[in-house]
């Protein structure tokens, strides 16, 4: 039998598409006959099931988006600050404005970064050692660390910046840091730095931005101030300058930065930041109310009435400064005398000084220590615009005087009724209060005056142009009592300060304070790696000093920092200056998203703001 290929395959294609045709059509037509075969009733009681079955599908769906979803920081939103005077060294090696460390702590990053708790965490280091006797310390780079400019992080880029930091002819502020520090890099991922003696505190020179010696290497010491790369600066910051815009004489007016995408802690969230520069206080405050500007770092407490916003926070945060009275005993034999000095602390009222002066934004001192750099931090204080000024109190406290005269008394001084003065022997109590030329400073000085006439004490005020201050009156050691104020900085090392062989230019004991047991203390303090056994030095230290009273402690002011109640993520810790209110600037934001759990990586939303 002959099979004919033509028929045959005529007849496959004609059973192809019957049944390519009927299959589908016909599944439908079961469903169709199996509904109509339902009476009304069951049909609807169908179409209700199928219905709620595709809400609660939903709703499950929903719950389990819901209950794995968690809200996070998005990329987005600008904060735009106003800063005064004119920026000059961005640059960690001169910074000398505050404008120049607020855009160097954005721009550069160091071996190490501070944290808002006081603690250091590696930054370009992954890792670091320490001797045990505590003079060596090694730092192991990050492995794909960058400059913004897409050049790799080496140990050369390190010895180079410190390098540079130490060499006399730049002339750097951080010199004295790195004084006597050797460092040198057995390859190019590891640094060691060897120091003459073990100095606890060294871990905060280890914050310092790092330079790219690709860039700076070429430039002479003598040409350092003046290299464009000190406005136009490369780093390894969480922000790099996109943009700078320049007045007629080519001072720039204005900064815009943006996220740094190879930054060591990921990239920021904020999308840009902006600087805007103002010659006045009172005028950036007008830019501020006019919306020109967001945010403002260290308005003075007694313009903070003028801020007409409602959209703002003020967030204040002590800082480690210690503004005293340093009595100078050989410059008056009274002074030598420690009733007179305790009568002298009695008689002054911290409190009232604070608010008269400082508006309430200050600490009291009782000590040396300022507060916040023994664990002791207090956290940000928050507060809407406007603030109402709370005056201070006009009537002196008679407890304060009594306790004063009382002291004078057991001490052997008599009042002498005719002169109005206090005498011991030949020696009569007559003071001159010597400071700079600052309002502060000023209203402090004869505030505390008057109340030490008030107790019958001759006391005078000279007030100096910062300048002669330092150069006639700090450095010669020429004054009686000397209002002045101590940085003492979020790693404390009070040595020199107070230990005795800091009595003379250039170290800054100011009282001219000689105590054995303190400069053991402080000796060891300075060599303790262990924070804990370093506070409980320092404690004794600050008892030591309370009992010997060479200063009238005053008060530590306070940081005021205007930022809009939308910025999140700001946490105002320990702060050494006010360009560490950036430490953590990475983590702020405005915009926030949802995203499954297992997608946040530890990016929640932060639970500590201002």
């Amino acid at each position: 039998m002959s099979l004919d290929p033509t028929s045959y395959l005529q007849k496959a294609k004609a059973l192809k598409e019957r049944l390519s045709r009927e299959r589908p059509f016909g599944r439908l037509s079961s469903v169709a006959r199996l509904l109509n075969s339902f009476s009304p009733g069951d049909r609807l009681a169908l179409y209700g099931l199928t219905a709620l079955l595709t809400l609660s599908t939903l709703v499950l769906v929903i719950g389990l988006d819901i209950a794995v979803s968690v809200q996070v920081p998005a990329q987005g939103g600008t904060l735009v600050e106003g800063e005064l005077a004119p920026v000059r060294f961005i640059n960690p090696v001169l910074t000398l404005s505050q404008a120049d460390e607020d855009l160097t702590q954005l721009v550069y990053s160091g071996l190490m970064r501070a944290t808002p708790d006081g603690s250091y965490v590696p930054d370009l280091a992954q890792s670091y050692d320490i001797s045990p006797d505590g003079t060596t310390y090694t730092f192991h780079l990050r492995p794909g660390a960058t400059f913004q400019d897409g050049t790799p992080v080496t140990a050369a880029d390190v010895i180079f910046t410190v390098q540079a930091a130490q060499n006399p002819g730049i002339n750097s502020p951080r010199r004295a840091d790195w004084q006597g520090v050797q460092v040198s890099s057995p390859d190019p991922e590891t640094v060691v730095f060897t120091l003459p003696h073990a100095y606890a505190p060294f871990m905060e020179n280890a914050t310092m931005g790092i330079l790219p010696a690709h860039i700076w290497k070429d430039v002479p010491a003598e040409e350092f101030p003046f290299a464009p790369a000190n406005t136009h600066p490369i780093g390894s910051g969480p922000y790099k300058i996109a943009s700078v815009s320049t007045d007629s004489t080519g001072s720039p007016t204005r900064y815009d930065l943006v996220p740094f995408a190879d930054f060591t802690f990921g990239q920021p969230h904020l999308s840009r930041i902006t600087f805007l520069f103002y010659t006045s206080e009172d005028d950036m405050i007008k830019a501020f109310n006019a919306h020109q500007i967001d945010a403002i770092a260290g308005v003075s407490p007694e313009n903070l009435p003028d801020l007409k916003r409602n959209d703002v926070n003020v967030v204040r945060v002590a800082l480690p400064r210690t503004f005293a009275l340093f009595f100078n005993q050989n410059h008056d034999a009274a002074l030598a005398d420690g009733s007179v000095r305790a009568a002298l602390d009695a008689a002054v009222d911290k409190k009232q000084l604070v608010q008269s002066v400082l508006d309430g934004f200050g600490t009291v001192l009782q000590g040396p220590v300022p507060p916040g750099v023994l664990g002791d931090t207090t956290p940000a204080e928050p507060m809407a615009l406007p603030r109402v000024t709370i005056a201070a109190s006009t009537t002196p406290d008679q407890s304060n005087y009594d306790a004063a005269r009382a002291l004078l008394q057991k001490g052997g001084w008599a009042f002498d009724q005719t002169n109005n003065v206090w005498t011991k022997g030949k020696e009569t109590l007559s003071l001159t209060i010597a400071t700079a030329d600052q309002p502060e400073l000023v209203a402090t000085a004869k505030q505390v005056a008057a109340e030490w006439q008030a107790i019958g004490v001759q006391a005078n005020v000279q007030i100096y142009p910062i300048s002669d201050l330092n150069t006639n009156v700090i450095r010669p050691r020429n004054y009686d009592v000397l209002l002045f104020g101590e940085v003492v900085g979020r790693s404390p090392d009070l040595f020199a300060f107070w230990h005795s062989s800091q009595r003379n230019d250039p170290g800054l004991n100011l009282s001219m304070y000689a105590n054995s047991q303190v400069d053991a203390l402080l000796s060891q303090a300075r060599a303790a790696t262990d924070s804990s056994a370093r506070d409980k030095l320092y404690v004794q230290f600050a008892a030591d000093i309370e009992k010997d009273h060479p200063a009238v402690f005053l008060y530590a002011p306070q940081f005021i920092y205007v930022v809009p109640k939308d910025l999140q993520g700001v946490e105002l810790g320990v702060l050494s200056q006010p360009s560490d209110r950036f430490l953590d600037v990475y983590q702020w934001y405005e915009e926030t998203e949802y995203v499954w759990s297992v997608f946040a990586k530890g990016n929640q939303l932060s639970t500590v703001t201002y």
